[in-house]
């Protein structure tokens, strides 16, 4: 090992070295001057010779002076392999192209030749110190994601002396910073990383289950639709059988095709007889070509249960929809129905079996899960400011659903001007107050999220689906409508009729607070019977209802009720929780404190205590929630005023940011190799690095550089010259 040498070396220009000697000269001079005018006198003489030491000091000061000393690294050159050991790295996808017949091998056991030292060392380069890192995220547990800034940067921190770096993975990067961010610091400390891409590129042959969408709960005897996605990535279409399991026990068979190369969106449907908790499982049956059959399987829980929705039905005349809604929600074994006819040219509402004499008070109303609203309005016939303001605190703040039904009296207008305006989703036409009648039957249109929402669901496949919206009988009448307002989901149009704005909105869903609005153009759902009676009216309006009631019937108490959004959410994804809490005379509870203990499946316990929500959210709490651990968490909410609880089963799914059968991603590799000056070679031609390994030059001297100029003791030497001088002119009588 060489010893150390060092030097000093100035920092200045040219222009403050020919100032900084032209002090000194003039200095001197005078420094001279004054001696020569004392009579040679030997104490001036000392006293003049400091006074020109100080000043070449401060000249030597301002051209800053430093002393470097450079040695050679006190450790052997340092090769680090860095290799990916996440969960994604055990996707079989390596395929020998000698021979294919050989089982296909993973990611993880192609680099797996590569962990020794002898791969990586030359004969010439017996010094070169190799050290094998593994990485893959700061998670826990840590496989489940892939963190390559993480890797990176641990290397750069961990280790000195690097000659170069060498990046095993297949580049799915998920979690944590990007990679440019250590990559930038490789190359400002000229630390190249060379990257190995390993996996494919291209889809290898596969059926997988993408998604499976499936409800937290359900309702026994009532038929559940659980959407799911499958992708093929064969060269041709397939037909795909998929079996639904409930408890390990085989329940639907269901068999869709699915193009070449593209993917399928279907539903399957189960009618549960009982209730419990039960766990879904979907299955795909393997295929004889595809290569990668475990991304066949996907499960999720679900807990079935008695349900008994309570619906609200207001209409100022007994039109057609009114009556045929009515019967077909009074037939629904889970609904309870009330009902509100004003009869404005009549001295008394209607009455009979269901029917209530007059609008609901703030603590009736609150029962209440759908209000379907019909062609009424603000009045003194109908309903107050109040009502209206009473309407709109149910769905805002306690996730009740409202369904907009116009008529051809034309009463909703005023609802868009009242305290209803911010739940209306659509703008009315003022030039046609009554609805627009025709003599000439009009059909509805699906839209894209028509086709795909379960709400307009009436087929059991796509095909189905949109041949029974073709086929429905159509209507003579619809709302005169402009347009639907932002922040709304438009499902179905008119066919022919269009404004400015595009056709014509029929069928409008939007989310308002913490509940949930769908508008419908037309009242001529009712004749949907014609030839299937039921099948179709009956079956869209019950899943309007169970749709807009769904949050409320998450967890419900007595006097308190919880509900959550995502109902399915996964690990380190913001959950929000809202409590309904009634005091104890049945109303909204103003203020309080309410708390929702969220208990892991590990037995860790966090409290999370809901706020009051804000302006007319009476009876509202809300708070958010985090979970960190997948699994079945239980939700407890408590109000220690009323002393009412509640509790949930809240299933988080894991983040399965490593889902095997991902393509590699050699793009990460490549900017990261680029911008380090390295380079990125795939599996089969890592022999090639060995020649770039080993004309790296060794790593550069390590310099110590010492600023003389601003060192304290440098700056202690000045002034204590200049207390010396001081000093001695007093010593000497000059002062």
């Amino acid at each position: 090992m060489q010893d150390q040498q060092g030097h000093l070396e100035f920092f200045s220009s040219s222009s403050i070295i020919i100032l900084g000697l032209i002090i000194i000269i003039i200095t001197g001079v005078l420094c001279w001057y004054a001696w020569h005018r004392s009579g040679y006198r030997k104490r001036i003489g000392w006293l003049e010779l400091l006074r020109l030491v100080l000043v070449i000091l401060v000249v030597v000061t301002l051209n800053q002076p430093e002393w470097l000393e450079s040695q050679p690294p006190e450790q052997r050159s340092t090769l680090a392999i860095l290799w990916d050991k996440s969960n994604s790295m055990l996707t079989q996808d390596i395929i020998d192209e000698q021979d294919t017949a050989v089982k296909r091998k993973s990611r993880a056991e192609t680099i797996q030749p590569l962990m020794s030292e002898e791969v990586w060392k030359s004969e010439q380069d017996t010094e070169l110190n190799v050290v094998f890192e593994p990485f893959s995220s700061l998670l826990d547990p840590a496989e489940e994601a892939t963190d390559i800034n993480a890797g990176l940067s641990h290397i750069l921190d961990n280790h000195s002396n690097l000659r170069g770096v060498v990046l095993l993975s297949d580049g799915d990067w998920n979690i944590g910073d990007s990679p440019v961010k250590a990559a930038t610091r490789f190359h400002m400390q000229g630390v190249p990383v060379f990257t190995v891409g390993v996996g494919s590129e291209v889809p290898l042959p596969d059926i997988e289950l993408v998604s499976m969408d499936a409800p937290t709960y359900g309702v026994t005897k009532k038929q559940i639709r659980i959407p799911f996605v499958v992708r093929n990535t064969l060269g041709q279409d397939r037909d795909v059988n998929l079996t639904l399991s409930v408890n390990d026990e085989p329940t639907v068979n269901k068999i869709i095709t699915v193009p070449a190369m593209g993917q399928a969106q279907e539903n399957m449907a189960w009618t549960p007889q009982e209730t419990g908790e039960f766990t879904l499982n979907l299955r795909i049956a393997p295929d004889m070509q595809e290569l990668i059959p475990e991304n066949n399987e996907l499960s999720a829980p679900i807990s079935i249960r008695q349900e008994r929705l309570e619906i609200l039905v207001i209409e100022s005349y007994p039109r057609w929809e009114y009556r045929y809604l009515r019967n077909a929600l009074e037939r629904d074994a889970g609904v309870n129905v009330t009902c509100l006819l004003f009869h404005p040219k009549l001295p008394k509402v209607g009455g009979g079996r269901s029917y209530i004499k007059h609008f609901p008070d703030a603590r009736e109303l609150s029962k209440f899960d759908v209000v379907f609203l019909g062609d009424v309005g603000i009045s003194p016939e109908q309903l107050t400011a109040e009502q209206a303001r009473n309407l709109r605190q149910l769905v805002s703040a306690q996730a009740a659903g409202i369904v907009f039904i116009p008529g051809r009296i034309g009463a909703q207008d005023s609802l868009t001007a009242g305290p209803l305006a911010d739940l209306y989703p659509v703008i009315l036409d003022p030039a046609t107050p009554n609805g627009v009648g025709s003599s000439v039957q009009s059909y509805f249109a699906l839209t894209e999220p028509g086709q795909r929402s379960l709400l307009t669901r009436l087929g059991d496949t796509d095909l189905d689906n949109s041949e029974v919206w073709r086929t429905l009988p159509g209507f003579f009448w619809y709302a005169g409508i402009r347009r639907a307002k932002a922040g709304t989901e438009i499902l179905a149009v008119h066919d022919q009729a269009a404004t400015v704005s595009g056709r014509v909105p029929l069928i409008v869903t939007k989310t308002y607070g913490t509940g949930k609005v769908l508008f419908m153009g037309t009242d001529s759902a009712w004749r949907w019977r014609h030839g299937v009676e039921d099948k179709y009216h009956y079956r869209f309006w019950s899943q309007v209802a169970r749709w807009m009631a769904y949050r409320r019937q998450m967890a419900q108490g007595e006097a308190i009720r919880l509900f959550y959004s995502p109902d399915r959410p996964h690990v380190d994804d913001v959950l929000t929780l809202n409590a309904n809490v009634m005091d104890n005379v049945g109303g909204p509870l103003d203020r309080g404190t309410v708390t929702v203990q969220a208990i892991a499946p590990s037995g860790k316990t966090e409290t999370i205590r809901l706020q009051p929500g804000i302006e007319d959210a009476l009876g509202l709490f809300v708070g958010t929630f985090v979970p960190k651990e997948s699994g079945n968490y239980r939700l407890v909410a408590t109000s220690s005023e009323t002393g009412a609880s509640v509790q949930t089963d809240l299933s988080v799914q894991g983040l399965n940011r490593e889902q095997q059968g991902r393509l590699a991603r050699f793009d990460v590799l490549e900017e990261i190799a680029k911008i380090t000056n390295g380079k990125l070679v795939p599996i089969a031609e890592v022999g090639t690095l060995l020649d770039h390994l080993a004309a790296l030059p060794e790593p550069e001297p390590i310099v110590k550089r010492t600023r003389i100029w601003s060192h304290p003791l440098w700056g202690g030497l000045i002034i204590l010259l200049l207390g010396l001088f001081w000093v001695a002119r007093k010593m000497a009588g000059t002062i």
